[in-house]
C-alpha cells in the first residue's frame, strides 16, 4: 500500500506544471510559447496546464502515456533534443506525433473543457461559427483538425537539404 501511494503520488506530480518546465528545453522553448496563448491567459481566468493537453485522464492510459513519455525522457539524456538547435530540429516530429494521437482520440484532452453541445455559437465570429456550427460540430470533427499551434509554436515542415 504504502508503494502504491509513492507510486501514484509521483505520477501525480508528473502532472505539474512545475514538473513539465524542469527541464531547460520546456522552460527556455515551450513554456514561453504556452504563456502567450489562450490556455495561460484569458478573460474567463481559466488555466489549462500541460498534462490538461498532453496527460490522460483515465489511470490506465494515463500510465501508458507515462511509459511514452519515459521515451522523451530517455532521447533528453541521451543529447537528442538537448538544445534549442536540436529541440526545433525535432519539433514537427514531436508535433506530429501529438496531433496524431488528438485525433485519433478525438481530441478527447480537449474535451475535457471544451464541448460542442456547450457552445455558444451565436457568441463566436461569423468565420468561427461558419466553421463550428457549420462543418466541425456536425461532423464531430476532432479540436486538433483546426487547431494545430493553438498553444504551442506551429512547427514548420521539415526541410529538403
Amino acid at each position: 500500500m504504502i508503494f502504491w501511494g509513492g507510486f501514484n503520488t509521483f505520477m501525480e506530480y508528473t502532472n505539474t506544471m512545475e514538473f513539465c518546465v524542469s527541464c531547460h528545453e520546456m522552460e527556455q522553448l515551450v513554456y514561453p510559447e504556452y504563456q502567450k496563448s489562450v490556455h495561460f491567459k484569458n478573460p474567463s481566468g481559466v488555466r489549462v496546464v500541460c498534462s490538461d493537453c498532453h496527460v490522460p485522464k483515465d489511470w490506465t492510459a494515463k500510465l501508458i502515456r507515462k511509459i511514452q513519455a519515459s521515451g522523451e525522457v530517455y532521447h533528453k539524456l541521451m543529447g537528442t533534443i538537448d538544445t534549442p538547435e536540436k529541440f526545433e530540429a525535432k519539433r514537427r516530429v514531436l508535433a506530429e506525433r501529438v496531433w496524431k494521437t488528438m485525433t485519433e482520440n478525438n481530441s478527447k484532452e480537449c474535451r475535457n473543457c471544451h464541448d460542442y453541445k456547450a457552445m455558444a455559437f451565436h457568441k463566436q465570429s461569423n468565420d468561427a461559427r461558419q466553421k463550428m456550427e457549420g462543418e466541425a460540430a456536425p461532423a464531430n470533427k476532432p479540436c486538433i483538425e483546426c487547431h494545430k499551434g493553438i498553444a504551442h509554436k506551429f512547427p514548420l515542415p521539415p526541410r529538403d537539404d
